[in-house]
């Protein structure tokens, strides 16, 4: 039998590969709703502007990584009601903190 916590790395890492390929095209959608362009722009274009570049590397960075944390917290919840024991500290939730 697989260990459980293998099988929530395995869960984490599948979600978390969906989260990534529905959060960017959700950032190419409103990027393109936004600017009104067809076409997300290729930063590393020297044709493309400077400010243009780094406003799609803002936008894009800022909502797959939101996107990210949010899945992560989500998951580590589902960790932490399915057995009791916080996935970043290791502490099982009953356990008394003297500090």
């Amino acid at each position: 039998m697989i260990p459980e916590k293998i099988l929530w790395k395995v869960y984490a890492g599948a979600l978390g590969a969906v989260t990534t390929i529905v959060s960017q095209k959700v950032v190419e959608g409103v990027w393109k709703y936004v600017t009104g362009d067809e076409e997300t722009p290729e930063p590393n274009d020297p044709e493309v502007s400077t400010v243009k570049a780094i406003s799609w590397a803002l936008a894009s960075g800022i909502g797959i990584a939101g996107s990210q944390l949010l899945m992560h917290r989500f998951v580590n919840k589902r960790w932490m009601k399915f057995s009791s024991v916080n996935p970043i500290t290791g502490k099982s939730l009953g356990d008394e903190d003297d500090d």
